[in-house]
């Protein structure tokens, strides 16, 4: 080694996917790092770099390892193989892709690698497949979309050659379009697209929960550290401000003179990456202030917005009849306080953004579920005019609402506008759980009536919603609670309340339920008790009072057609007789152990709340006769890009492979609205039903011939055939599209009144989940058995992706009720923050139900926000029938469980 050469600088040699390759290396570093950006293998991918997830994982030798953890000088002389080569060279890795495509098992795909590299070695050894061996095999690596079971089934399926669907109109079990980059090690996500050359861009944030600060000299700072660039709040051009609700465009990019939550930004820093490894102290003087974390108490804490009273962020309110005096009068009344805490999103790919400035105009790449709400935002920061903003999505590794919000996108906007050079900002794992926003805390209190027949008379709900710092979906959530409170049941008189409450805390915004979930928690419990009161099936008194056709809602809204919850309920019968007769015979034999059987109902309105929210397709033909479809609906791995160009091609009379999809991207591909709501399906899904049926009738009024004409493509044509008729269309020459058409969709809705009356959805989507589980009465552990869903999707555009949605969110589902709490300044990372792992979700069927709908797209409804809802409740209520034990505030820790038996156990004996 020379003197020049940097202390523990080697060069390091090794074969990788079966080459051989030397390059310079610390032999400290992170052997994920210096695959990435030295060797070029971004199919390794980096979720938290301390060997939690398991994303990274590689083989060292043959043997799955975290290259994370593993530093660079261990693979000296060494074979690392990584996804990408296994699948280009090894027939097992091949087989494995086809069988991960045909089974759904790669979503949003960021932990494919990992999962599939692990697996490879699990084939590769010989052993029997087994599902506990798959499972022990895997239990490493993390997922958050697909609740596993797919993963499983794909590895058990991996030596089969049956062929994978690539060809399928609506109702088909296509594979994802856009699902082999995932299987081979050639998706790329935010971090992955960056220049080579591109700075660096980290953030300084707020070590406390409420802080005022004071800088240093930062320019002497800066030259003193060789930094190209600091920004603080003066370096914002246009408003320091963002958010995405007008009324509610609050958050600074940077905090100005208090930081308000931990880990809140006041600067940021910008050089190469090195530079900033080795800078020095950031020169801030911090005082920390009293701060308040919880809504107790808020009401007499210092105001966090001087013009939100009591910190007071917003209400939302629904009323129909007189809860009160039907409460009063009803036959059997139940009553509980419920809370939930704080959720992490937990996607697997922390957020990242590279940005670049091209003339006046500045382009961006993200992992961003919003483009054009991110374009506008951005331009608003900028002070440009939002054309000159282009936003470029990268493949999203999993989202769940949080990527709806602006995280790093500013700061490399703000670098890149100003220094003219392209940057680059990846978060660390713990910058993305204590900075992104948060499922929000609830403290509910609720009370339902019946009468003696077993028919619900009344409901009142209050429930207080922590908003956190910021505003950020927070209006939204208490809104769409009032509304969903009472559940897909018939409640003739009803009055919701709720509140959000700003605190000292990262912001609550978007997660998969806008809420619902924490009011299904506690409605559905109570239907538990009600039901006990009244002598009746749990199940039975749900179907009997579930809204039909025809019943109103509690805002008086009135479906005709659609509302399934009904066969939801009637589909679980069977197997819920079952298992209650199994349950009983278990727990006359057994003391310590006992078993419970557990069941809820939910709903979720797909789309925005009472307000407009179109989506537009645009689509054309070139003068070379190729059918292009431009998608701007994000697919996060909710499978957007498959369902939407199945619709489209439908209603074009094609197949599928007719069709080129151009993905999202703001200067080319129109305003899909935002992949959040569960509204692509159903409203994206919709245009592009429009545009397919309108350019179809264009082609077929140029060609003359009838509705029943098929319709192909040739070299600078079109041919039709109808019966003995042919038909040739040239195309002409252009510089654009020969042929081309733009459809738009907005549902339709209707506001609600002061009362919250009116027709808030065009569309609701409805589940009913069982459970089985078994609880130690002794050590408060709850083993989840198996899961039955029956959802209502109005009609299934690809039971694969359906499939794949209700696992998913059941995942989540169990993480909500039985693990996940996410505790500010304490459980920053993947190893203190728990998530279901592959051996927490168990079997889980699927029972599709299709009542149709009168305006989705083929009948289809939105599916992704209503996986999750009725999966607590569910939890709870097994937990309960098992150990007669009621768990009011969430998560169900084994400690809360034991407790909660005790005390029950107490109750009985006083």
């Amino acid at each position: 080694m020379s003197l020049d050469e940097p202390k523990g600088q080697i060069a390091l040699t090794l074969t990788l996917n079966g080459d051989a390759i030397t390059v310079p290396a610390q032999a400290t570093a992170r052997l994920s790092e210096v695959l990435r950006n030295s060797a070029g293998a971004l199919d390794v991918k980096v979720g938290c770099n301390a060997g939690d997830c398991g994303a990274c994982t590689v083989l060292l030798d043959g043997a799955p390892v975290c290259a994370c953890i593993t530093a660079a000088g261990q693979a000296q002389g060494r074979t690392v193989e990584t996804q990408s080569g296994l699948v280009a060279g090894d027939p097992d890795a091949a087989r494995l892709a086809d069988a991960f495509q045909r089974h759904q098992a790669a979503q949003c795909g960021i932990c494919t690698p990992g999962m599939m590299v692990s697996a490879v070695a699990l084939l590769r050894s010989g052993a029997v497949l087994t599902e506990d061996r798959v499972a022990d095999a895997l239990g490493g690596v993390l997922c958050r979309c697909t609740g596993y079971r797919k993963i499983i089934a794909a590895v058990l399926d991996a030596s089969a050659t049956t062929k994978t669907l690539t060809e399928g109109g609506i109702g088909a079990r296509v594979a994802r379009l856009d699902g082999w980059p995932k299987v081979s090690g050639g998706e790329r996500f935010g971090d992955d697209v960056a220049p080579a050359d591109a700075l660096t861009v980290r953030v300084i944030r707020s070590p406390f929960h409420r802080a005022g600060f004071r800088f240093g000299d930062l320019e002497a700072f800066r030259a003193e550290n060789g930094l190209d660039l600091i920004l603080t709040a003066s370096d914002v051009p246009g408003a320091n401000l963002f958010g995405v609700i007008p009324g509610f465009i609050d958050q600074p990019v940077f905090a100005e003179s208090e930081a308000r939550f931990k880990g809140e930004a006041v600067a940021a820093v910008v050089g190469r990456a090195d530079v900033l490894d080795a800078m020095g102290a950031f020169p801030v003087d911090w005082d920390e202030r009293t701060a308040q974390l919880t809504p107790t108490g808020a009401d007499a804490a210092a105001l966090l917005h001087p013009d939100r009273a009591d910190n007071v962020m917003c209400r939302g309110f629904v009323a129909r009849g007189d809860a009160d005096a039907a409460l009063a009068q009803a036959a059997h009344v139940v009553t509980g306080d419920f809370s939930t805490g704080f959720i992490e999103h937990g996607y697997i790919e922390p957020e990242a953004a590279s940005a670049r400035r091209v003339g006046d105009r500045i382009e961006v790449q993200c992992c961003t579920q919003a483009p054009y709400m991110n374009r506008d935002a951005l331009a608003g920061i900028l002070g440009l005019d939002p054309a000159a903003v282009r936003i470029l999505p990268t493949a999203v590794g999993g989202g769940f609402g949080s990527k709806l919000d602006l995280t790093a996108q500013p700061y490399v906007a703000l670098a890149a506008w100003k220094l003219g050079q392209p940057v680059r900002m990846a978060y660390t794992r713990a910058e993305s759980i204590a900075s992104s926003t948060k499922r929000h805390p609830s403290e509910i209190t609720m009370k339902i009536g019946a009468d003696a027949g077993g028919r619900i008379v009344g409901a009142r709900f209050d429930g207080v919603f922590n908003t956190g710092a910021y505003a950020s979906w927070g209006p939204t959530v208490a809104n769409r609670v009032p509304i969903h409170a009472s559940g897909p049941y018939r409640v003739p008189d009803y009055e919701a309340n709720s509140v959000g409450i700003h605190t000292n805390t990262a912001p609550a915004g978007a997660f998969r339920g806008f809420g619902v979930p924490q009011s299904a928690v506690a409605q559905e419990q109570l239907f538990d008790l009600l039901a006990d009161r009244l002598g009746m099936d749990r199940l039975a008194f749900r179907r009997a009072n579930c809204l039909q056709n025809g019943d109103p809602t509690v805002t008086g809204q009135v479906f005709d057609t659609g509302m399934g919850i009904d066969a939801c309920f009637d589909a679980l019968k069977p197997e819920w007789d079952r298992a209650l007769a199994e349950a009983a015979a278990f727990n006359a034999g057994h003391a310590q152990i006992k078993r419970g059987v557990g069941v809820a109902g939910g709903w979720y309105g797909c789309g925005n709340t009472s307000m407009s929210n179109p989506s537009t397709i645009r689509a054309g033909v070139t003068s070379d006769g190729v059918l292009m479809l431009h998608q701007g609906a994000v697919d996060i791995g909710q499978g957007s890009n498959t369902v939407i160009t199945q619709i489209f091609a439908q209603a074009m009379g094609v197949p599928l492979s007719a069709v080129t999809l151009v993905g999202p991207d703001t200067d080319i591909t129109p305003d899909a609205g935002k992949t959040s709501a569960s509204r692509q399906t159903f409203i994206t899904g919709n245009a592009a039903r429009l545009a397919g049926a309108a350019l179809r009738a264009q082609i077929l009024r140029m060609g003359n011939v009838g509705e029943g004409a098929v319709i192909s493509f040739a070299d600078g044509a079109i041919e039709l055939s109808e019966g003995e008729v042919r038909r040739r269309i040239d195309l002409p020459a252009a510089d654009g599209y020969a042929l081309e058409v733009e459809e738009s969709y907005d549902p339709p809705t209707l506001p609600l009144d002061e009362k919250g009356q009116g027709s808030p959805y065009a569309v609701f989507g409805t589940a009913a989940q069982m459970v089985e589980l078994e609880v130690d009465m002794a050590l408060g552990t709850v083993k989840l058995l198996r899961f039955l869903a029956a959802h209502d999707v109005g009609r299934a555009i690809n039971p694969l992706l359906v499939e794949g949605q209700i696992e998913g969110g059941i995942a989540q589902g169990i993480g909500l009720a039985l693990m996940e709490e996410f505790l500010p300044g304490r459980t920053e990372n993947l190893h203190d923050y728990l998530i279901p792992t592959i051996g927490d979700v168990p079997g889980i069927t699927s029972v599709i139900i299709e009542s149709g709908d009168a305006h989705g797209p083929y009948g289809a409804k939105g599916l992704g926000e209503h996986c999750l809802i009725p999966t607590a409740p569910a939890i709870l209520n097994a937990i309960a029938h098992a150990s007669g034990a009621r768990i009011h505030h969430l998560p169900a820790t084994p400690d809360r469980v034991r407790a909660a038996i005790l005390a029950q156990n107490n109750k009985a004996t006083t």
